[in-house]
């Protein structure tokens, strides 16, 4: 038999550190950009094998490929933010005392979260300035502007989730030991 009681310092912990599963809508938005990297797969191993064994390439796989590539980052951007699995390096946060970790946390994902709305912004005007001249692919003439969009939408989704989950972990921990 287990004991399944948690002790103040781990139920503290659990609180103060990010969950890492991902939830119903990241395990669609991986799902999607996973169909998206099997397609970009497929198309690369049909042009690879035209290329040199039929001497026919696919037209435009390249292009196609890119405007995958880029679906797929920033589709899995959102999946990231949710699972909170951003790329971090702690070289001196560690050492942090552990009643500084929520707020630290809150602060670097506040701070991420402004960043990834900018750069929302500054894709969203960018693609209005391509859809303003009617930017498109070389060879195959797909519009750049709806990419340009949905990736600045992406972005946007990417920041506020990495914004607000650790200031929402803070705010329940806050909450938890005014509570105790």
């Amino acid at each position: 038999m287990t004991d399944t009681a948690e002790t103040p310092r781990q139920e503290a912990q659990n609180l103060a550190s990010p969950d890492h599963h991902l939830t119903p809508s990241g395990i669609i938005l991986g799902g999607i950009g996973g169909l998206f990297l099997v397609a970009m797969m497929g198309l690369t191993v049909c042009d690879v094998v035209g290329r040199y064994v039929f001497n026919a390439p696919i037209k435009g796989a390249g292009e196609l490929t890119e405007i995958l590539l880029c679906a797929v980052i920033f589709l899995g951007l959102g999946a990231v933010s949710l699972a909170e699995n951003h790329v971090t390096v702690d070289l001196l946060t560690d050492k942090f005392p552990d009643a500084v970790q929520p707020f630290r946390q809150a602060l670097t994902g506040l701070l991420s979260g402004v960043i990834l709305v900018v750069v929302a912004w500054r894709i969203w005007i960018y693609a209005g300035q391509i859809g303003g001249y009617g930017g498109s692919t070389t060879s195959l003439s797909i519009p750049i502007a709806p990419l340009g969009y949905f990736c600045a939408i992406c972005a946007l989704i990417g920041g506020l989730i990495t914004a607000f989950l650790p200031l929402k972990r803070l705010y329940l921990q806050l909450s938890h030991k005014g509570q105790n």
